[in-house]
């Protein structure tokens, strides 16, 4: 299989944990990390209101469960992959964790902060980038969140 079909493989299978996530009345978002050679560690999808906490975005939920399973402090050898592009505090946390590679599929033009808003990776005070692979299966993952929020309305 080559790398493009396992990225679409891998935002295939968010897409749905995302719409999970929806379905519980969460943002539709979900992350997983992925060993270099593309095993899965750990997926998570929001849960910020079925755990009342708003730091359980999914990209939080999955570092740490990728941690824990690894029984390490950093995911140097690993790759985040999330449905839409990580916030600031996410990125926080993609920095601290050593993460080898962020993939990501909508852009979010409000929150985001890699390619958007503040560009967390790009500051001088930021002493982790990992490659950035931005806007994979993007229309997919923003349908998602516009059908979403466009419900609640």
């Amino acid at each position: 299989m080559d790398q493009t079909n396992k990225a679409d493989g891998m935002m295939l299978t968010l897409l749905a944990h995302a719409r999970v996530a929806a379905e519980a009345g969460e943002v539709p978002v979900a992350a997983a990390v992925t060993k270099s050679n593309g095993k899965v560690i750990a997926i998570a999808e929001n849960r910020m209101k079925r755990d009342g906490n708003a730091l359980h975005h999914a990209e939080m939920l999955v570092i740490f469960e990728a941690l824990r399973v690894r029984q390490t402090s950093r995911l140097e050898d690993c790759d985040l992959w999330v449905t839409l592009e990580p916030c600031t505090m996410c990125a926080g946390a993609i920095a601290h964790a050593r993460l080898r590679r962020l993939y990501f599929g909508a852009f979010d033009v409000k929150a985001g902060a890699v390619e958007s808003g503040v560009r967390f990776f790009d500051q001088p005070s930021c002493y982790h980038r990992p490659e950035i692979y931005g806007g994979l299966s993007a229309a997919a993952a923003a349908d998602l969140l516009r059908a979403f929020f466009r419900d609640r309305r």
